[in-house]
C-alpha cells in the first residue's frame, strides 16, 4: 500500500523541487558497520552471513520513513513497506537480480529468500524478476574493502529508490569492519537520515 503526500503541505517541498532539478539528484555516503556478532550469529546457526546483513539492513530502512519515499510521474508516495532487490553473484563470475519481499520475523525472510537465491543462481542473465519501485536496490561485493562507491545510472530513466552496497569484511583485532555504501535521493532525504538508518543497522547488527 502506498500513500500520496500532498507536496504543497510537505515539510521537504522546496528540498524535492530544489533536488528534483538536478541531472544527478542521488548523493551517497560509505561508512563501516561492526559485522562481527551479525557474523558470528550466521556461522552458529547454519546460515547465510549475507541474507543475515541484507535482512537487517532492510529493517532498518523499513523503519525509516524517509527510505520509503518513492518518486512516480513527479508525485510523491509513501509506501508502507519497502522490499529487496539484491544482486546475486555466481560461481561463474556473473550475477542475477533477484526480489525478495520483506518480512517482520527474520527466519521467515532468510528462508524463502534462500530459495530464491538458489533460483536465480540456476539461470543465466539478469533475470529480471517481479520488482517495483517500492524496492531497495541492494549489491554486495565481498572482494573489495571499499572507501567510497558510485553507481551506472542512466541519467534519462526515472529513479528514486536508494542503493545500498556491502563490501569485504576486514578483520581488525576483536572487530569485523564491513564497507557499507548508501546512496539515497536528495529530494527524499537527507545525511541525516542515512545516519539514522547507520544507526538502526548498526544496532540490528549487534543484536
Amino acid at each position: 500500500m502506498r500513500t500520496e503526500v500532498v507536496i504543497e503541505d510537505w515539510k521537504r517541498k522546496d528540498h524535492f523541487h530544489y533536488f528534483s532539478q538536478f541531472d544527478e539528484p542521488f548523493f551517497g555516503v560509505t561508512v563501516n558497520a561492526d559485522v562481527k556478532n551479525a557474523y558470528d550469529f550466521a556461522k552458529r546457526n547454519s546460515i547465510s552471513f549475507f541474507l543475515v546483513y541484507l535482512y537487517r539492513a532492510l529493517k532498518a530502512a523499513n523503519e525509516i520513513e524517509e527510505f520509503r519515499y518513492r518518486i512516480n510521474d513527479g508525485k510523491v508516495f509513501l509506501y508502507d513497506s519497502i522490499h529487496a532487490s539484491p544482486t546475486i553473484n555466481r560461481e561463474d563470475g556473473t550475477f542475477g537480480f533477484a526480489y525478495m519481499d520483506y518480512a517482520e520475523d527474520e527466519r521467515e525472510f532468510i528462508q524463502k529468500s534462500i530459495k530464491i537465491m538458489d533460483e536465480v543462481r540456476s539461470q543465466r542473465g539478469l533475470v529480471p524478476a517481479m520488482s517495483g519501485e517500492n524496492v531497495i536496490h541492494f549489491s554486495a561485493a565481498p572482494w573489495l574493502h571499499f572507501t567510497s562507491l558510485s553507481h551506472a545510472r542512466g541519467f534519462s530513466f526515472p529513479d528514486s529508490a536508494p542503493k545500498i552496497s556491502f563490501g569485504k569484511v576486514l578483520w581488525e583485532n576483536d572487530r569485523a569492519l564491513m564497507p557499507v555504501s548508501i546512496h539515497g535521493h536528495h529530494g527524499l532525504m537527507d545525511g541525516y537520515h542515512v545516519g539514522l538508518f547507520i544507526e538502526r543497522f548498526q544496532a540490528l547488527l549487534n543484536n
